[in-house]
């Protein structure tokens, strides 16, 4: 071997402080940084450019290893390839080959980490996690994402498509989700096999074409008064809190989770913040007579910060409680949900009252966006006499009766 040209040496790499770089010949350098951090550098010139390859820090790679791997660089040269394109080249192929062992599992809990803090709670977040565990992760989870293709998204969907449309099309959306999720993050690359329009609607049934919408069973707004009057009979938290519910057309979760905070006795006015509803915007619900004498009945046996305490301390009633009033009532052919359709139906056969009272009474949103940014008022007064209307109607007040609003308590 021909003798190497005097260069640098250990000890002087150990202990060289000024800044600058310092030549070892055949063109690797000792760089010195302005802070003393020290790194090799490989100096070429390819294709009438100058460059420099950085070959690692001093602390990881020895002199001796430094010029080994300045040797593998110029040996590329001369065999006309770029050391730097070859180290990219590299990167991609590893890049490549993760995005090939990066599993469809892994990519579902990545999307759902990342999208949470978006969604409008923990409910929704569970919503998620229990549909893919049940229906996509057993069939799926393992496989690489990158090769999740229509054949595989169909043994997922086809067997529910029948028999749990609704569902099967919640699971479609969240596949399609994630993988739209892994495609811009690298880790798979063409069409998303999971798309409905131009795509699966070639073939799957539309969902509204697979069987008729099961709704939420519901009382006859004409036997109300009679089911209102046997549920004032049944003792219990519970059973008040599904009066209140009726009252006010709220949804099960919205009444079972009411706070003492959000109750204005004064106006006679229940405010359920955005985190709470549905659609994730406040709701002002207009409390009758009726639904404030509730409210007495459970502010003199106040203790909790529930308007509704649960048997667990500092908890709500359970999800099971307006289910477990009505098996007890024997009425287990309704369902709790099922009253809001009451409520809707009898303002659209029995009383004069717009559409979209009722509509905003039940909160649901009304218009289209545009519409909505414009729209100033949530009609709260009327849906005031539209509360007091329902409430005497629970009661039993014959069609048409005339409804006097009680005067605001100011002594609350």
């Amino acid at each position: 071997m021909a003798r190497r040209a005097a260069g640098l040496t250990v000890r002087r790499v150990e202990s060289e402080t000024r800044a600058g770089m310092f030549a070892d010949g055949h063109g690797l350098y000792l760089h010195v940084s302005a802070l003393g951090a020290k790194s090799w550098v490989f100096r070429y010139t390819f294709r009438g450019k100058r460059h420099d390859l950085g070959l690692g820090s001093v602390s990881l790679f020895s002199l001796a290893e430094a010029r080994d791997r300045a040797f593998t660089a110029r040996r590329l040269i001369a065999e006309g390839r770029d050391p730097i394109e070859e180290r990219q080249a590299a990167r991609i192929g590893k890049a490549v080959e993760l995005a090939r062992g990066m599993t469809f599992d892994a990519c579902a809990w990545a999307y759902i980490e990342a999208h949470k803090a978006g969604w409008r709670g923990a409910k929704h977040r569970r919503q998620w996690e229990t549909s893919l565990s049940s229906y996509v992760l057993p069939r799926l989870g393992n496989l690489p994402v990158g090769e999740i293709d229509v054949g595989l998204v169909m043994r997922v969907i086809e067997p529910i498509w029948s028999v749990k449309p609704e569902t099967a099309s919640r699971v479609r959306g969240r596949i399609e989700s994630i993988l739209d999720w892994a495609r811009t993050r690298g880790y798979r690359q063409g069409e998303n096999p999971a798309r409905w329009r131009g795509h699966l609607e070639n073939l799957l049934p539309k969902k509204t074409k697979v069987r008729a919408v099961a709704h939420h069973a519901a009382l006859s707004h004409k036997e109300i008064a009679s089911f209102m009057a046997s549920l004032g009979e049944q003792e219990g938290v519970a059973s008040r809190a599904l009066e209140f519910s009726i009252l006010t057309a709220a949804r099960s979760g919205e009444a079972l989770g009411a706070l003492w905070e959000e109750i204005d006795a004064a106006q006679r006015l229940w405010t359920i913040p955005a985190a709470r509803m549905k659609a994730g915007r406040e709701h002002r619900v207009p409390l009758s007579a009726k639904a404030m004498k509730i409210v007495e009945q459970m502010a003199a046996i106040r203790a909790s910060k529930f308007v509704f305490p649960g048997t667990r301390e500092g908890r709500p009633p359970s999800k099971t409680a307006f289910f477990e009033v009505l098996q007890k009532m024997k009425r287990r052919e309704l369902t709790a949900h099922g009253f809001r359709s009451t409520f809707r139906d009898w303002v659209a056969e029995q009383t004069s009252f717009p559409a979209e009272v009722a509509e905003m009474a039940l909160a649901h949103l009304v218009g289209d966006e545009v519409e909505r940014a414009y729209r100033r008022t949530d009609l709260f007064e009327k849906r005031r006499s539209l509360a007091e209307a329902w409430a005497s109607h629970c009661e039993g007040a014959p069609p048409g009766a005339q409804i006097v609003p009680l005067p605001l308590r100011r002594d609350a």
